[in-house]
């Protein structure tokens, strides 16, 4: 394994490190002005939402590394106290990443990009038409994390309006994450698309999970399972009692042919299925079938 501190390699190399390890990042596109007026747009995958009352968004304009120079952003927020911050989707990564070229201070990303301003409700700062989704925030506070060139200045805003492109909600009035079609940072010149990449995982908090200390020693150090599926079965409330596993194994001449192999990678294999098609009780049935009597000759077909 490489293992490095940050004090033995340049600030350049172990920021590359960093945004290669910590990814995919959701980006904030920035839209701030000047003491004078004048718009400037940057786009910064050092963000996030870090509350919700007061709902609370946080990002990060680093000191220029090869410098130690501040951006324009930190320099507008410094002297206003106001910024939009702007989502960006699939439709607009492309304008968001020519924002990020480090133009003169007077020049206007807006107009370099193509994209177009929009009047804020309650800050000064424009927001950006085509973005799906706008916050309108006051600054309430940065914290810079050090002076060299790579330090972070933590901008915490507090958001005062949110505005939300019709044709991204759902019946609900939630946000479909496939019609908001967001992307996010990876490292080097690598973006992610998120809607591509989407599967669901039932929340804990929902569901007391038995844990997987609770599964069957000889599931636990399957040859098969990996920790992914072992997450899944133990994320579960209750194991299916032996009469729902016998009935699951009785209905069905597959699943009793699997288990009269009495091959555990076979049974493990046709369990992780289950766990890919989402159907974690049968995933449990099968498991805790291989170990019961499974000599019933009463099946019928699946």
């Amino acid at each position: 394994m490489y293992s490095i501190e940050p004090k033995d390699i340049s600030t350049a190399k172990f920021h590359g490190l960093l945004l290669g390890a910590v990814a995919p990042r959701p980006i904030a596109f920035a839209s701030t002005m000047d003491a004078e007026g004048n718009p400037n747009l940057s786009p910064f995958s050092f963000f996030n939402v870090f509350g919700a009352n007061p709902a609370t968004l946080i990002f990060s304009p680093s000191l220029r590394v090869r410098d130690g120079s501040s951006k324009h952003t930190l320099q507008n927020v410094q002297a206003t106290k106001e910024v939009v911050i702007n989502v960006v989707n699939y439709d607009i990564v492309q304008q968001a990443s020519l924002s990020s070229t480090d133009y003169p201070s007077k020049v206007n990303e807006f107009v370099k990009s193509g994209l177009t301003m929009l009047r804020s409700d309650l800050v000064q700062p424009y927001r950006v038409a085509e973005s799906p989704v706008q916050f309108e925030c006051k600054v309430n506070r940065i914290i810079a994390t050090g002076a060299a060139g790579g330090a972070g200045n933590l901008v915490i805003c507090e958001v005062m309006k949110m505005h939300i492109r019709d044709e991204v909600l759902n019946e609900e009035g939630q946000i479909d994450q496939y019609k908001i079609d967001l992307v996010a940072r990876a490292g080097g010149n690598y973006y992610s698309r998120a809607r591509d990449g989407f599967f669901e995982i039932p929340k804990p908090l929902a569901t007391l999970g038995i844990g997987i200390d609770q599964i069957p020693e000889h599931i636990r150090k399957s040859k098969v399972l990996t920790g992914n599926d072992l997450g899944m079965l133990g994320n579960v409330e209750r194991l299916p009692s032996r009469e729902e596993t016998e009935e699951f194994v009785r209905n069905s001449v597959r699943i009793k042919g699997v288990l009269s192999s009495d091959d555990e990678i076979k049974i493990h294999k046709r369990a992780q299925k289950f766990l890919k098609d989402n159907d974690v009780m049968s995933a449990w049935k099968l498991l805790l079938a291989e170990r019961y009597d499974h000599t019933d000759s009463h099946t019928q077909e699946d």
